[in-house]
């Protein structure tokens, strides 16, 4: 199939790429990677009047690292974050989950922010920002803000972000001294989008665990180190996600795969904080 017809924008300037975006409001849809809006452009589940390329924005084209955190702009391919100086030492979390994103070729035209905005609930991106206690950054002509990973995915393919806004760049603290990383997924083939996908962050006093691909958002859980008490923990929180039976797998699997995955990756991660 073909898209229906919509007007095309090359943004040169973030100020260019905002002004179409605030004219156009929710007739605009911003294009980046294009690796999850193209297809649904091809298939007429989206009908946009005007695309808004951000791909030659020079501003949205960097990573920065203050010391504190990492910041990704907009324009940021996924395969450039993958392969990224020293990234293992300085977020190892987002380091293990680039392997399970798509594919190669994906990943080098997909963007960071682009699947962040996508909000797929599977996504590896989100996953690892909700663990992590990341923060997007929004950008519109009106305003600047920033918001939680927690708050900003509202629900399935559904998130804070207003139809004027774009993200303009995530972040993700980068790691401290004593804390242990982990991540794993399980899905029908490599690449595919996760069934059950599960990352942790550990320190002395906490553990929390992030779960997709079970709700229709990711999911997180903070748990005192307490290792006597993860079963009934892990359990209570599998039952709370409220997972449904689809062609993938049913609720029942999923359930399980939260209790023992979701045990295996806090014990990695405990076993990592050095």
């Amino acid at each position: 199939m073909k898209p229906a017809p919509f007007d095309y924008v090359r943004a040169a300037s973030a100020g260019e790429a905002l002004a179409a975006l605030a004219e156009a409001g929710a007739d605009a849809h911003v294009l980046a990677g294009g690796q999850s809006l193209l297809p649904m452009l091809n298939m007429r589940l989206t009908r946009p009047r005007l695309l808004v390329d951000i791909m030659h924005v020079p501003d949205w084209q960097r990573i920065e690292d203050d010391g504190k955190a990492l910041r990704i702009g907009a324009g940021v391919r996924q395969v450039t974050v993958e392969r990224l100086p020293g990234l293992r030492g300085r977020q190892p979390l987002l380091a293990a989950a680039m392997q399970w994103i798509g594919h190669t070729q994906t990943r080098s035209r997909g963007t960071v922010c682009g699947s962040v905005a996508h909000a797929d609930p599977s996504a590896e991106l989100p996953l690892v920002l909700v663990a992590l206690r990341g923060t997007i950054h929004l950008r519109s002509r009106r305003r600047d803000r920033n918001v939680p990973a927690d708050a900003f995915f509202t629900g399935m393919m559904a998130t804070a972000r207003a139809e004027d806004e774009i993200i303009e760049a995530v972040s993700l603290p980068v790691a401290q001294p004593r804390t242990g990383h982990a991540f794993r997924e399980i899905a029908r083939r490599h690449g595919d989008f996760a069934i059950v996908g599960c990352a942790a962050v550990a320190t002395a006093a906490q553990v929390r665990l992030a779960v997709a691909g079970v709700a229709d958002r990711p999911t997180a859980l903070d748990l005192p180190v307490d290792p006597a008490g993860f079963d009934d923990a892990l359990d209570a929180f599998a039952w709370r996600l409220e997972a449904r039976d689809d062609l993938h797998a049913t609720a029942r699997y999923r359930r399980e795969m939260v209790r023992r995955i979701g045990r295996a990756v806090i014990e990695e991660a405990m076993q990592c904080r050095g």
